[in-house]
């Protein structure tokens, strides 16, 4: 296991190998921040949020939360008994209870009487913009507005940690945006983990970010630092940056800082290419080209300026120098064991 990353206060510390599943994580988040775990599927990020969250116990390490162990050579306390709240991709819901009784259940289990749960389950259902809910059967409600609901629910066992894995994925654009808006709000100065494969989910939400490639975490910085700097063409495709082939590395830059020009058959400069795809949304066209060496570039670009390409057209594409940097094909660090 690597060296623990120091924070002051840390909210959550995670340090653990889980080998059936290729784990090997070490990092911690600073009391009241939100850690981006950010990876492709099958990297191991639901798994350690598992561990966190008490649903898988970890071969080795150690796991604590405000500074108390939940797990470690000597300890193992049950994920009922964890100040943790894990809200998944998908709401779920008691089908047996309405709106207001599955909020006020959690509240209940963190030791509130009737009362006071109740009381909790309004304030909370108020919060995500529910409380019109508070009535109706799981059954009766869209994904949006499930969502919501199991926000509430998962906020009113007043957690110490909350673990948010992919809990977007699932939802249609719109219900997206809005539920993204929620959490923006709701997530301060909260201890939480974000598991998601979404770069536009690190930045809306996200005060740190740290990338698990292979079940192992390659980097961990602020989250604006490691989306706009990727060490490595991993972490590079994550944050949505084109990559082209540069000597041993890649060079990287984002698609709205790449000019297209139509190749005229010589006097435009840029490394030459083939449109594939064009799709104009709002005042902004978004233009697929295939270079010759095989790389595929996205530019984002002015509708109005760009709106008449056509796939097959030849182009030509120039980087701003200014926003493209190299960064390495591995990641950095020993190899993983």
């Amino acid at each position: 296991m690597a060296e623990m990353i120091g924070v002051a206060a840390p909210g959550l510390e995670v340090d653990v190998t889980v080998g059936a599943r290729g784990v090997d994580a070490t990092f911690a988040v600073p009391a009241g921040a939100t850690l981006a775990l950010l990876g492709p599927n099958g990297t191991g990020k639901s798994t350690v949020a598992a561990a966190v969250a008490g649903l898988v116990r970890p071969d080795t390490g150690r796991i604590a939360v405000a500074g108390r162990a939940v797990f470690d050579g000597a300890t193992w306390v049950p994920a009922h008994r964890r100040r943790v709240a894990l809200l998944g991709q998908t709401a779920r819901l008691f089908p047996h209870l309405r709106v207001r009784a599955n909020v006020a259940f959690a509240s209940r289990s963190a030791g509130a009487n009737r009362r006071a749960a109740g009381a909790a389950a309004d304030h909370w259902l108020a919060a995500v913009g529910a409380d019109h809910l508070a009535d109706r059967r799981p059954d009766e409600l869209s994904g949006g507005q499930a969502q919501r609901v199991a926000l509430a629910r998962a906020l009113a066992a007043e957690p110490e940690v909350l673990l948010l894995d992919e809990p977007l994925s699932a939802l249609d654009v719109a219900a997206r945006a809005e539920v993204r808006t929620l959490l923006r709000a709701l997530l301060q100065d909260r201890t939480c983990v974000l598991v998601t494969h979404d770069a536009a989910d690190v930045v809306a939400l996200a005060d740190e970010a740290a990338v698990l490639e292979d079940g192992r975490i390659s980097d961990h910085r602020g989250a604006a630092d490691l989306l706009l700097s990727p060490a490595t063409a991993f972490a590079a495709r994550l944050a949505g940056m084109n990559l082209l082939p540069d000597g041993e590395g890649v060079r990287v830059f984002p698609p709205d800082a790449v000019d297209v020009a139509v190749d005229d058959g010589g006097t435009v400069d840029g490394i030459a290419g083939r449109v594939v795809e064009v799709t104009v949304a709002g005042g902004h066209c978004r233009v697929t080209a295939l270079v010759d060496d095989g790389a595929t570039v996205v530019a984002e670009l002015p509708a109005e300026r760009y709106r008449d390409l056509r796939p097959g057209d030849a182009v030509r594409l120039r980087p701003d120098p200014a926003r493209s940097r190299r960064a390495a094909t591995a990641r950095p660090g020993p190899p993983r064991r």
